[in-house]
């Protein structure tokens, strides 16, 4: 329960400027104290509108301008003057819309503002108030910042409009809303029955939210009062979850239980934690249960809604349908050239290796890509598209863990993008998730969909591949993940995995990235996993080691 709303002093002071710090106390019911650290007061940049209509302002912002557009927006929102706030920025309507709504449906009231060290055009600030709502109040306090922007025309200084200006949690068409949470809370529990919380596993924050909107209203629980993010239309496109930010009364919570082992998440978020950009999926390649997913990054679901080409990883797809087609066996001499030209794009290695007279076997553990670029000729457009639907289970959007989820992308494409998707290029995407499932799939000789809630749970139906790979086909795709795990690429980061085991490296390259994005997929045992690295390098080096540490803690 929230303590009985106070009713704030009235107090009435004049502005007063001491030394470089700008204090403003402002006057009114529900107001509180503003200052302003940084920058002005030793020259006035203001001109008037004559001077303005003569010369535009033009070149870098001085300090002073930066303050002073800082000082005139953030004073005109706590006072309340929502018109004049707006019109401190570049965007006013759409200023107009969020910052009204912050009193109307936020509820949010005391406010007070405080800037710190402006930092080139940047001023950071704190906010501090109090959402009330009927006889429920709860303080509130979060950091958020602003940029100042030249206006077009006269080169005014002005706050660059940003719905995060008001909150680092808004996007575009997103509000601030306090009321009866939409759906009832919900206490998500590990697979052995223990409580989820980010206290314990500080990844998880979206995956719980995920949980709350899927099963809350109905697992049980009674919804509370909390002030949240309700996401707009381009947030939901994106697939994100309306977000808590503050409970003013606790709901009562139902119950949720998840496919994740606690031993394994525990390990995962350690992983992540050592490389930033990180993300990893670890399944029970059996069933298709989600044992554990962790994201070095907070702000988005990469292990299971990330879009990313995955490299060479995809090779272990491409593989099978080469062997399927008979266009390649294991141990038949099989081109590893340096190059190779295809639909107009001259293709090449990785460093640009070649291999003399080597079979199938070594290309696919050295990850030659031109050995399966030169195999694009034989192909009919639409065959990789087909193999991974019909095989593997992927890019049908049609599965249902638990929470929102992409279940990868290879669209039909020709000529050299074709090509190119032989290898996890061209269009082809995919995240941890959609991977750790590829090596699941080998390792159970057909796909299971991956869970992170048991079907029982809401009789969901989960979704199938329509056929497998048949015996010869899995025989050798497995014996190609094994040569890869203990003399190919992945040799190195599997060293240490011991009993039945097979991976696969990869590196993506992404424009405007100076390192590629690297990649890991592997099992071992009932146990398969797949990891990124982005922004990191090769997969063996980067991705590697986190998968090949989760393996390890499974059975042999």
């Amino acid at each position: 329960m929230g303590n009985r709303k106070r009713v704030a002093e009235r107090r009435k002071t004049p502005p007063a400027v001491l030394g470089g710090v700008i204090a403003v106390v402002v006057g009114g019911a529900g107001l509180g104290a503003y200052a302003l650290f940084g920058g002005g007061g030793e020259d006035d940049t203001r001109t008037s509108s004559t001077q303005q209509a003569k010369e535009a302002r033009t070149g870098p912002l001085s300090a002073a301008e930066v303050t002073a557009a800082a000082d005139r927006f953030l004073t005109a929102w706590q006072q309340g003057k929502v018109s004049e706030a707006a019109e401190a920025t570049d965007d006013p309507e759409a200023a107009t819309a969020l910052l009204t709504g912050y009193t109307k449906d936020a509820r949010v009231e005391d406010v007070t503002l405080t800037a710190g060290a402006r930092t080139g055009d940047k001023v950071p600030f704190s906010v501090k108030g109090t959402v009330a709502y009927g006889d429920f109040t709860e303080p509130l306090a979060y950091d958020s910042a602003l940029t100042v922007v030249r206006r077009d025309g006269d080169g005014e200084p002005q706050v660059a409009w940003s719905p995060s200006v008001v909150h680092p949690d808004l996007k575009d068409g997103d509000k601030l809303v306090t009321g009866e949470a939409g759906t009832p809370p919900v206490k998500a529990l590990d697979r052995d029955g223990g409580e989820l919380t980010t206290a314990t596993y500080p990844s998880i924050g979206l995956i719980l939210d995920g949980l709350r909107e899927k099963y809350g209203k109905t697992a049980g629980g009674e919804a509370g009062i909390e002030l949240r993010v309700v996401r707009g239309k381009e947030s939901k496109k994106a697939e994100a979850s309306d977000k808590t930010v503050l409970e003013l009364s606790k709901g009562t919570p139902g119950t949720v239980r998840t496919t994740l082992d606690p031993t394994l998440q525990a390990a995962a978020e350690e992983q992540v934690a050592k490389k930033a950009k990180s993300s990893v999926v670890v399944l029970r390649a059996s069933t298709g249960e989600i044992l554990a997913a962790a994201n070095a990054s907070r702000g988005f679901n990469t292990a299971f809604q990330g879009s990313l080409a995955p490299g060479s990883t995809m090779k272990v797809l491409t593989a099978s349908m080469l062997i399927e087609k008979g266009l390649a066996s294991i141990d038949e001499k099989h081109p590893c050239p340096k190059y190779f030209s295809y639909g107009g794009w001259k293709f090449q290695n990785l460093d640009k290796f070649d291999i003399k007279g080597g079979t199938f076997r070594d290309s696919f553990g050295a990850s030659c890509n031109t050995a399966f670029i030169s195999q694009a000729p034989e192909l009919a457009d639409d065959d990789l598209t087909k193999h991974a639907q019909q095989v593997f289970g992927l890019a049908k959007n049609d599965w249902q863990i638990g929470v929102s989820s992409f279940d990868g992308a290879v669209p039909v494409q020709k000529d050299a993008p074709m090509a190119a998707s032989l290898i996890g290029q061209g269009g082809v995407r995919m995240n941890p998730l959609n991977m750790a499932s590829v090596s699941a799939t080998v390792k159970a000789g057909v796909f299971h969909q991956p869970y992170l809630v048991s079907p029982e749970v809401d009789n969901r139906e989960l979704a199938t591949a329509s056929r497998a790979m048949s015996p010869e086909t899995l025989s050798q795709l497995r014996e190609l993940m094994s040569y890869t795990a203990t003399s190919g690429t992945a040799a190195t980061a599997m060293a240490g995995v011991s009993g039945d085991k097979g991976a696969k490296t990869g590196s993506a390259e992404v424009d405007g990235q100076k390192k590629p994005n690297g990649w890991f997929t592997a099992y071992r045992g009932d146990l398969a996993a797949a990891g990124v690295v982005q922004s990191a390098g090769h997969g063996g080096k980067t991705a590697g080691p986190i998968v090949a540490s989760l393996l390890k803690l499974g059975d042999g």
